[in-house]
Parts: C-alpha cells; sequence; structure tokens
C-alpha cells in the first residue's frame, strides 16, 4: 500500500526542487511510474502524445479532460513521486482551466503545463502550429492561478513561439506568462545548444527542457543542462518508444518463430512482475481480513 503523504503533492514537487535539477521521465501508466520510483527519480510525468498513442491516436487534442484524470490517478495512487501532467491547452478558454486545475489537483496530481497554441494542438516539433495570442495565454494562467486550492500546485508555462514566430517572440512570451503567474516556464523546440543557454539568460526563473528523441532540439544531457540553469529534464515519450519498440520485436519473433523462447531474458520474471505489483501484500492483506 502507499505511505501517506504527510506534504500536498506540490510541495514535494518543489521540495525536489530546491534540492536540485529533477529528471523527469515520462511515464505512460502506473507500473512505469512504479519502477521510476524504485529508480529513484524525484519526480514523474505525463505526455499528452504518450496518452494520445496509448489510444492510437495522434497528439492533436482528441484526448479529453476525463481521460487525462482518470490516468493520472492511476499513476498517482501508485507511487509517491509527485507527477507533473501535460494538460495541453487547459482544454479550452480560461473557465475551462479552472476546471481542467480543479480536476487534476483533485486527482493528485503537483502540477501541470498549459501551451499557448490554438485548439486543435499540435505536437510541439512538428510544423503547422498557430498561436493564441499572449494575453490569452496569460489569461488561462492567472484562472489556473485563482482556482488552485494549495498554492504549492505547480504551474508551468509553455510556449511553442520558437517554431512559429522565432525565439525573440519566445522569450517575450515568456516572461509575460512568469508575470502572470506561472512558476516554471517551459520554451518548446528550441533548435541549438546555443539557444538553450541564451534562452536561460534572458528568462529568469526555473526553465524546463523538453528532450524528447526525434524532434527539433538536441539531447543535450542532464549535467549540461542544468550548467545552464534548467531545473526540470523533460524525457516525455522516451520510455513508451522503447516499450512499443520492444513490443515490435517479440511479436515478430512470435509470428516468426511460432515462440517466444528468445525473449526470455528480455523480459521481467513473474518473480520480479509480483513483486513490482506487491503482489504479496495483496494476498496477506487478504488473508488477514478472512481471519486466516
Amino acid at each position: 500500500m502507499a505511505e501517506v503523504r504527510a506534504a500536498s503533492p506540490g510541495r514535494r514537487l518543489r521540495e525536489a526542487l530546491a534540492a536540485g535539477p529533477v529528471q523527469l521521465p515520462g511515464v505512460f501508466n502506473a507500473l512505469v511510474a512504479r519502477i521510476a520510483e524504485r529508480l529513484v527519480f524525484r519526480a514523474v510525468y505525463l505526455s499528452g502524445a504518450a496518452l494520445s498513442a496509448s489510444y492510437a491516436l495522434p497528439d492533436v487534442g482528441l484526448v479529453t479532460l476525463s481521460e487525462l484524470v482518470s490516468a493520472a490517478q492511476a499513476i498517482t495512487q501508485a507511487t509517491t513521486l509527485p507527477l507533473i501532467c501535460d494538460a495541453d491547452t487547459g482544454f479550452g478558454e480560461a473557465l475551462n482551466v479552472e476546471r481542467t486545475v480543479i480536476q487534476l489537483e483533485s486527482a493528485g496530481v503537483a502540477g501541470i503545463h498549459l501551451e499557448d497554441q490554438q485548439i486543435p494542438k499540435r505536437c510541439g516539433h512538428l510544423s503547422g502550429k498557430a498561436l493564441v495570442e499572449p494575453e490569452a495565454m496569460a489569461a488561462k494562467l492567472r484562472a489556473a492561478v485563482a482556482v488552485r486550492r494549495d498554492s504549492d500546485f505547480f504551474l508551468i508555462a509553455r510556449t511553442d513561439a520558437r517554431g512559429v514566430s522565432g525565439f525573440a517572440d519566445a522569450v517575450r512570451r515568456a516572461n509575460l506568462y512568469r508575470a502572470a503567474g506561472a512558476d516554471a516556464i517551459f520554451a518548446e523546440a528550441l533548435e541549438t545548444p546555443e539557444e538553450f543557454a541564451a534562452f536561460a539568460k534572458e528568462v529568469p526563473g526555473p526553465l524546463l527542457a523538453n528532450m524528447t528523441e526525434f524532434g527539433k532540439s538536441p539531447l543535450l544531457d542532464a549535467t549540461t543542462l542544468a550548467g545552464l540553469g534548467y531545473r526540470l529534464i523533460l524525457y516525455p515519450v522516451t520510455t513508451l518508444r522503447v516499450a512499443l519498440k520492444a513490443a515490435e520485436a517479440v511479436l515478430g519473433e512470435v509470428k516468426a518463430s511460432g515462440t517466444q523462447k528468445a525473449s526470455l531474458d528480455k523480459m521481467l520474471t513473474r518473480a520480479q512482475l509480483y513483486d513490482l505489483l506487491g503482489y504479496t501484500g495483496y494476498e496477506e492483506r487478504d488473508r488477514k481480513y478472512f481471519g486466516k
């Protein structure tokens, strides 16, 4: 069973940040989050792209708020690690953002990020994106600040301006969003190490660096990013990409050879899986309830 948590999720995230830069692995389900906890990560992340992909959908804003809340709650119930969620555009305008924050905070989420794309949004590393006016995004952030019950609930403002209107506009928007109440800034799709460095110089305060694969940003290591001033270092879809590639490989093996024997060394054993699930604890409690 999960341990009792004295501090709020947002407070635990802020304490992790106070201790040093935080690597944020993307976890596409509760069990992957538990693996991250065992490996002593200090926080985890639920990606909109990964959640969409789990429904066999592209990342174009098709997943609903209720689906996001359900997935987030499964993760927060399975691990003590603070969870940051990709809340896309907030599922609408400022009043929709209110409901988004209320529901995700109630689900035990530590924080969210909101982005300044128009609806329907697109993956941040694709062309064809369109932005809302900066003041419209600032209104969403003010709504999120106003409605959060815990002042430690962590609000990250993401700007997609770099790929639409340029680096200078990304800086301008980031500073406006900070003034509107964002606790941290996420500049999507910066294209060079020099841009990461320049952005950190021009936008004070906590920053998030997105190290997604096969995108426009170079894959910089955590030490380099921390040295530039980035406090949150995100790997949003890494675990999902690896898991899907492994699934494809073993299914190809089964189809070709009629057996999975050659892949046994790549699997969690039954004992390892049961240990991760806490299977013994469930059995012990069940016997206790029946007085055995």
